[in-house]
């Protein structure tokens, strides 16, 4: 992949996290800490429904599709066994008129349940149209299809701010059901012509098998990040306020920014990694980019730290806790990037298993810590059993790297992770106590950082201003 289209595939990302950090501040600003506590359940549900419904026959598009003689055929039957189970789970619950929407949201709609319907197979679908761009390696039409349904929930959302100022949980997701909808129509439109060539196929029986053999093992694998995020929201959902769902809410969004990081890094790291090991020299540079990863995760965690309160200026007064918490929430995907180089020692071997063993010992863990924090912290609690997962879902990967391919250094990274850590769930626990003191010790971990990986950073500075 050139450098040409990794930047088309980059853009979606920056520009979506860039335009969460926009859209997030406004929506809440508008509407009740009620109303986007429903919206975080409403995104995790249609998530969630994507991943489960999906049977894996995604990634198994994915890994058949340059060895497919007929990839039209191959999408309809990676898409099809899906779709229907979803249909009919759909159906089944709209038998009972009003049932979703009060389930989801205590409120008795039947407006409401129709809506989320679409939204979840809009959802479906536009996954399925994200993985063909990604395969024809159309990197800005890929990035495009993460940025128009932001876009367009933006524009909608500041229309509905100039007319009116009495706003609830219908018209935020009236907006979000449209925006979603109109962009995933725009996508079915631009590949028509892979989706009529599909329509036109058969599909194959004989592959629906050993297709669903891949797949299913890496749902959960995929489960990972639901469950650090979509669990916290729906135990959050059942023993805690759509405030602080809320408020944990509103984290997330803003922790997406690491998200940028983690995705760029991902969409490099593999193929660049595989070359080495191929030329035989990958302990070394491996050994030296988890240095320059760990470094960089490190000041990443100082730099939010220091900056969380500025927050403050654009949120309401009722989000102010939100500049405490979410320094906890930037831990997934900040550990998850640094994982993706200490542990890629499974994806050498070929050994996806390892990546799923991690998943669930990480959500084991994840649950014992929402139902022990959860009902005393609220927010602060779904954050920090993030953090915890997080850097143990770190720990693990390195280790079965380290002990089924090749031992690397780990030390140093481990200690530095642990500290960011610590210092992490203490600033979620304990910040609000102590408004002067810890952003007083981030500084100082910030310079020691500096000063124990001197030469890593004198390596990235070189590399900065030599370009």
């Amino acid at each position: 992949m050139n450098l040409k289209k990794i930047i088309g595939f980059a853009v979606g990302p920056i520009g979506s996290s860039a335009l969460g950090l926009i859209t997030v501040p406004i929506i809440a600003w508008l509407y009740s800490s009620e109303d986007i506590g429903r919206l975080a359940v409403l995104q995790v549900v249609m998530s969630s429904a994507v991943l489960l419904f999906s049977l894996g026959l995604d990634q198994a598009y994915i890994r058949n599709y340059h060895e497919s003689r007929k990839q039209s055929q191959l999408l309809k039957t990676s898409i099809t066994p899906g779709a229907l189970l979803l249909i009919s789970t759909l159906l089944i619950f709209n038998l009972f008129p009003g049932s979703i929407s009060k389930l989801l949201f205590d409120i008795d709609s039947i407006s409401i349940s129709l809506m989320v319907t679409i939204y979840i197979i809009t959802g479906f679908l536009t996954r399925f149209i994200s993985i063909i761009l990604r395969m024809q390696e159309k990197g800005l039409a890929f990035s495009f299809i993460q940025l128009l349904p932001k876009v367009l929930l933006l524009i909608i959302i500041g229309c509905y701010a100039s007319i009116s100022t009495d706003l609830n949980f219908y018209y935020l997701i009236v907006a979000s059901v449209a925006s979603t909808t109109a962009a995933a129509v725009f996508f079915i439109f631009t590949t028509k012509s892979t989706w009529l060539k599909a329509l036109n196929d058969k599909i194959d029986k004989e592959q629906i098998k050993p297709m669903l053999m891949f797949g299913m093992p890496l749902i959960i694998s995929g489960l990972s990040y639901w469950g650090l995020t979509a669990m916290n929201t729906i135990f959050m959902r059942n023993t805690s306020t759509f405030d602080q769902l809320a408020i944990y809410s509103v984290a997330i969004s803003f922790a997406s920014v690491g998200s940028v990081f983690r995705s760029i890094f991902s969409t490099i790291w593999a193929p660049t990694v595989y070359k080495w090991e191929h030329e035989g020299v990958a302990v070394e540079k491996i050994k030296n980019t988890t240095d320059q990863i760990t470094f960089s995760v490190s000041i990443l965690f100082c730099v939010t730290a220091l900056l969380s309160s500025s927050i403050n200026l654009i949120l309401p007064d009722k989000y102010s806790d939100v500049q405490y918490i979410l320094i906890s929430c930037m831990a997934y995907p900040l550990f998850y990037t640094l994982s993706e180089a200490t542990g890629i020692g499974s994806g050498i071997l070929r050994k996806s298993s390892h990546t799923l063993y991690s998943s669930i010992a990480i959500m084991a863990a994840n649950f014992v810590a929402i139902y022990l924090l959860i009902p005393i912290y609220g927010a602060a609690g779904a954050a920090v059993s993030t953090a915890l997962s997080s850097w143990l879902f770190l720990v693990l990967r390195t280790e079965i790297s380290a002990h089924t391919w090749k031992k690397t250094p780990r030390l140093k990274t481990y200690i530095t992770t642990l500290a960011c850590l610590a210092l992490s769930v203490s600033y979620t626990l304990k910040g609000s106590e102590h408004p002067y003191l810890f952003p007083a010790i981030w500084f100082i971990f910030l310079l020691v950082i500096i000063i124990s990986f001197k030469k890593t950073s004198a390596t990235i500075a070189k590399y900065i201003t030599s370009r």
